[in-house]
């Protein structure tokens, strides 16, 4: 079962922010980055989505020297992220982005950039390739909406490059089914706090995906009933689309 993360009061005097701390990211960070280690072996630029407390960009930065790690989340959680950022002085991180991914604009798209662009008359130009060969996401899916979760993927294609890897972790339903009793009754505590939120399904995720030309290269199984999902873009639909099931 997943579980909402928890944090620990690590106050920073300096700043008066309180330091995030989730003991579900150090749990689940080993096994996530095994799955990256294998997928992400020839990717540069990372954009992580709902960086939470900044744990995990740490983590896979210092563990994946090779990538330069994006994190981006709601204004409220900048705070905590900067403060796990700044204490690790990672040179392979990037200071962490606001992105609401139901408002937009999404950092290095042709919005963001044409945004920033001085003088005036240089608005419009953006880039020709969008930066991020890459996208990591975990334990986001459920806490969204239905709707933010279709805005989540219907707003990669203008931060993409055109080979690139999509990994979101988190617990899925299969044909509707939850995959244990643990992942129906974390689901009844989601929607009782959030009516909207609750575990995705699969198929409805994957569909998503497709729309975007994101095609599914790899479903693993996680412990606590997770499951690790990839997605691959500029590679050829398979004929039969097959769904994996665990």
């Amino acid at each position: 079962m997943a579980k909402a993360g928890t944090r620990s009061r690590c106050i920073n005097a300096k700043a008066h922010v309180v330091k995030p701390h989730s003991p579900a990211c150090e749990r689940n960070r080993d096994p996530i980055l095994a799955v990256l280690r294998r997928h992400f072996a020839d990717r540069r630029h990372v954009l992580e989505i709902g960086s939470g407390t900044g744990q995990h960009a740490v983590h896979f930065a210092a563990a994946m020297p090779w990538l330069e790690w994006q994190c981006s989340d709601v204004a409220e959680h900048l705070p905590g992220i900067r403060m796990w950022l700044d204490e690790a002085g990672l040179a392979n991180t990037l200071a962490p982005v606001e992105l609401d991914v139901a408002r937009g604009p999404w950092p290095g798209s042709r919005v963001a950039i044409a945004a920033a662009l001085t003088p005036p008359l240089s608005r419009g130009r953006g880039r020709e390739q969008a930066p991020f060969d890459a996208v990591f996401s975990a334990n986001t899916l459920h806490i969204m909406g239905r709707p933010e979760v279709q805005a989540l993927f219907a707003g990669l294609p203008d931060v993409l490059a055109d080979d690139a890897t999509v990994a979101i972790y988190g617990p899925f339903k299969y044909g509707g089914a939850y995959t244990s009793d643990s992942n129906r009754d974390f689901d009844g505590w989601l929607k009782a706090r959030d009516p909207a939120s609750g575990i995705r399904d699969f198929e409805d995720v994957d569909a998503f995906a497709r729309c975007v030309e994101l095609q599914l290269v790899d479903d693993v199984a996680m412990p606590a009933n997770n499951r690790c999902l990839v997605w691959r873009r500029g590679i050829a639909a398979p004929l039969d689309n097959p769904v994996l099931v665990p």
